[in-house]
């Protein structure tokens, strides 16, 4: 799971997630069959805030053969769909959606059919349904790849840490009994026994954790690190060759702060003279271009991210599985039930086509919301960091979960 349930790269530009641009939502850029709408199921009144997918409403969706999905993008998704297939079986689905056992069918045709008549394996075994209006955003997130060692040398001096054993939950002294619940907030105990606040970025990096924490590496460069953390995971690629890659394990508890969001806020992002783009790659420029005005900017962000590191062939989602280029999209769980297969018709082409949600992030939230996969390498750099792309979303259940749903008929 990427920062903070894997945050990525819309964080940086606000505190809750990358500033939408003002517009309206554009066509699809496609055609598609007409939808018809279906009640939400057994849901009751539509609640003012959509606590889950049925709460949102249901709209039935065409039939997936009607949807321009080529046999590639079908292939690559059937792949990761079998991947997600032994957690679809046992998790709870937060959307409302499905049952665990309305996916036994569907895994296990998945098991046995053939990659290249992938796009009818949709085709048979699943429904498209509409969650809300089904307008859908999406940007992109990455594996960042970042100059690491695995010892400290001259060059390699930023720490990566593992999760601190001092790191706990529990209730401040001061919260009456009365008013504990749900989790507890993460934090220490000092050398008086009082629970505080942990400590927070400027801290650790002038040294809280020296000596109290495990380190899994050394960093080369700060800033690139300062946004591997923002993804959540990445590589780090040593000087004899060795690739150490890296995951999240948790963090420290404290604030948010969307750098990017704090410097529009400023005027230093635009795209008049003299201002830096409102992408990644304009942050970290201006950063470079002002090192101390772009340290104090950093610590703004007081969350800190601690990692372990992985032995897989891939960073791990949500589901624990690894995420897949062009295949694995991170959605929100209350709206999509992870492990499914979702469809986006983006204004974006490279955005566009069948994904599996398989991920989760801090800054996905709320129906039609997705963040696209990209692996890694500068092509995906490029592409997640700059991807801002509108458009519509359908959801694809097992039909038996759309027949009990009533929405099974486009």
């Amino acid at each position: 799971m990427r920062a903070s349930l894997a945050l990525f790269l819309l964080l940086l530009l606000s505190a809750c997630g990358r500033l939408i641009p003002e517009g309206t939502m554009p066509p699809p850029t496609v055609a598609v069959p007409p939808a018809t709408t279906v009640p939400p199921a057994g849901a009751g009144p539509i609640a003012p805030v959509a606590a889950n997918a049925l709460l949102a409403g249901l709209v039935a969706g065409p039939a997936f053969s009607a949807l321009p999905v080529d046999d590639r993008d079908a292939a690559g998704a059937l792949a990761s769909f079998i991947e997600s297939c032994p957690r679809l079986l046992t998790r709870e689905d937060a959307s409302g959606l499905t049952r665990a056992g309305d996916w036994r069918g569907a895994c296990d045709a998945a098991r046995a059919w053939p990659q290249a008549r992938a796009r009818t394996f949709f085709t048979q075994e699943f429904a498209a349904v509409q969650v809300g209006d089904g307008r859908a955003f999406a940007t992109g997130y990455f594996e960042p790849q970042i100059a690491g060692s695995r010892t400290r040398r001259p060059g390699f001096e930023v720490p990566v840490y593992a999760m601190p054993t001092d790191l706990v939950r529990a209730w401040p002294d001061e919260v009456p009994l009365a008013e504990r619940t749900g989790r507890p907030p993460l934090g220490r105990y000092d050398e008086q026994g009082r629970f505080v606040l942990y400590h927070d970025r400027a801290a650790i990096e002038d040294g809280a954790l020296d000596g109290k924490a495990q380190v899994i590496a050394w960093a080369a460069d700060p800033v690139e690190f300062f946004f591997l953390q923002i993804q959540g995971s990445g590589r780090l690629i040593t000087p004899e060759g060795e690739v150490i890659r890296i995951g999240y394990a948790g963090q420290n508890g404290r604030e948010y702060v969307g750098i990017g969001g704090v410097m529009r806020e400023r005027g230093l992002l635009g795209e008049e003279p003299g201002k830096y783009a409102g992408s990644m790659q304009g942050i970290m420029a201006y950063i470079r271009e002002n090192p101390a005005e772009g340290r104090d900017l950093m610590r703004l962000n007081k969350s800190w991210i601690f990692f372990s590191e992985l032995r897989g062939d891939g960073p791990l989602g949500a589901l624990g599985i690894p995420v897949r280029r062009e295949s694995s999209v991170a959605a929100d769980p209350a709206f999509v039930p992870l492990g499914a297969p979702v469809w986006l018709d983006m204004d974006r082409p490279e955005a566009g086509g069948l994904w599996i949600a398989q991920d989760t992030g801090g800054a996905i939230k709320g129906a039609n919301r997705f963040d696209t996969f990209w692996g890694a390498g500068e092509d995906a750099r490029r592409i997640a960091g700059g991807m801002s792309a509108r458009g519509r979303a359908l959801v694809l259940i097992p039909r038996a979960a759309a027949a009990r749903l009533g929405a099974d008929t486009p």
